[in-house]
């Protein structure tokens, strides 16, 4: 029972939150504004709690699996859900139905952070299900609008269908091995014909879930239709989870079929860059376009996790925490934004910095954090990606890699240049920010700066991995 309660204390910790409040909500009715801060101060301890009593081990016959990296990653996850309390904290005040919410996306974490722990593929395909059931219906959260229904139905289709294609997979390869286990399988693959087509089914999952191209066609239309509390949990938090399996199933898993899978990542990464940025450039919709925004940075990811070593593993999980505060930031300026003012077009910010200085400066630093441009931590996260992917000496896939670090400048200055330099005789009223919210955009502005500043973050991540 003592292993049990410290290997597996992250998910009883988000378990007992969600029944929590459970409880709060079929009791006495709390007013919205005292019962968001009781979550805040539960998703508070849980970040802080999540630092302590670690150890190393399995449970069920290995089935689940921790280490001193996966708790940190599921951390880095904590801090994404609260930063995402905090930076909505006015649209979850005026909800009707704001404890819902928070069941559905700590069930979601709460399938996250299994999916990460997996030891086998019964455990991965059951938590990949729970932790995207519950997000499709957050998608569809904003009931009175049409838009949101459409992303919602978009977004379940896509994924019954994703996990039809896993499923099958997993099905052949159980066939083929005789196992699901993630430590037996190694030594029973094989690049035979099957073999690669089972892979390839594996990879169309992980693929879709991550908006790589061409599997990514649900996700601009999906954040587009959902709340902006939505969209960054899964622009941040579901893409964080799903990148940090992936990543381990590759390593660990598919190692032995690291020449097949290391060409497919090369040309899907190049693609899903390459598309990412095409697309980015002519939107005009903030959510469409950080949905064009983050597909690029997937392919930057890929680019990390191409290498197949120790530093492509601390360089992709060091770029998930600094693309957390990033994201977060241009999604908390964007909802303050359209919540009062209900403008989501890039045009529409054009002479911002007059009415709003802060905002405009917290924008500014998330997409120059996007954009990878020094001394935001952003630049040293591509740049460990790039340096990671660079030990195989493919010197074309970093060159162009490169290249489209460049292009990407262009559309996020673009917004920049909207914000600070064009002139606006109708600007954007001055936006009163909720302080929880304002706070929030300042941790995610401080992370901005200092977790690229502060070397010992990246050497830390480097010594767990």
């Amino acid at each position: 029972m003592n292993d049990l309660f410290t290997l597996m204390k992250s998910e009883l910790l988000v378990t007992a939150i969600i029944f929590i409040l459970l409880f709060l909500k079929i009791g006495k009715g709390i007013q919205n504004d005292k019962l968001l801060t009781i979550i805040q101060f539960l998703l508070l301890l849980n970040l802080v709690f999540g630092f302590f009593f670690n150890e190393e081990g399995s449970l069920f016959g290995g089935m689940f699996y921790t280490n001193a990296l996966i708790v940190f990653q599921k951390n880095v996850l904590n801090l994404g859900v609260l930063l995402i309390s905090m930076l909505f904290a006015n649209w979850f005040k005026k909800s009707e139905h704001m404890p819902e919410f928070f069941m559905l996306m700590l069930s979601a974490l709460l399938g996250m952070f299994l999916m990460i722990s997996s030891g086998n593929f019964l455990l991965f395909y059951l938590s990949l299900e729970l932790a995207t059931i519950p997000v499709a219906a957050m998608v569809n959260f904003d009931l009175e609008k049409r838009i949101s229904s459409e992303a919602a139905m978009k977004m379940i289709l896509s994924s019954a269908f994703s996990s039809g294609i896993l499923l099958f997979g997993i099905s052949l390869i159980y066939g083929i091995t005789g196992t699901i286990s993630f430590t037996e399988m190694p030594a029973l693959l094989h690049q035979s014909p099957l073999m690669i087509i089972v892979f390839v089914f594996l990879f169309a999952a992980f693929a879709f879930k991550l908006s790589i191209v061409p599997f990514h066609l649900w996700t601009a239309d999906v954040y587009e239709g959902a709340p902006f509390a939505a969209t960054s949990f899964l622009s941040v938090i579901s893409k964080g989870s799903v990148a940090f399996i992936f990543m381990a199933t590759l390593y660990k898993v598919f190692q032995p079929m690291l020449g097949l899978w290391y060409n497919m990542m090369m040309l899907l990464s190049i693609a899903t860059m390459i598309i990412g940025n095409l697309f980015a450039l002519r939107q005009q919709s903030i959510k469409r376009f950080l949905a064009f925004s983050s597909i690029a940075q997937v392919g930057f990811i890929l680019v990390g996790m191409s290498s197949n070593s120790t530093s492509g593993t601390a360089a992709v999980v060091y770029f998930i925490l600094i693309y957390t505060f990033s994201n977060l930031a241009a999604f908390g300026v964007a909802a303050a934004i359209a919540y009062q003012t209900g403008k989501e077009k890039i045009d529409d910010y054009k002479g911002l910095y007059q009415t709003n200085p802060f905002l405009s400066w917290v924008m500014a630093l998330a997409l120059f954090s996007l954009a990878g441009i020094p001394p935001t931590a952003g630049f040293f996260g591509k740049l460990f990606l790039i340096t990671s992917g660079a030990s195989k000496a493919n010197y074309f896939f970093i060159t162009i890699a490169a290249l489209n670090m460049i292009v990407s400048l262009y559309y996020y200055l673009k917004v920049v240049r909207a914000i600070f330099m064009d002139k606006n005789e109708q600007a954007i009223e001055k936006i009163n920010i909720h302080p929880t919210t304002k706070f929030a955009l300042l941790l995610c502005a401080a992370g901005v700066i200092f977790v690229g500043i502060f070397s010992w973050i990246y050497d830390y991540i480097q010594s767990l991995a």
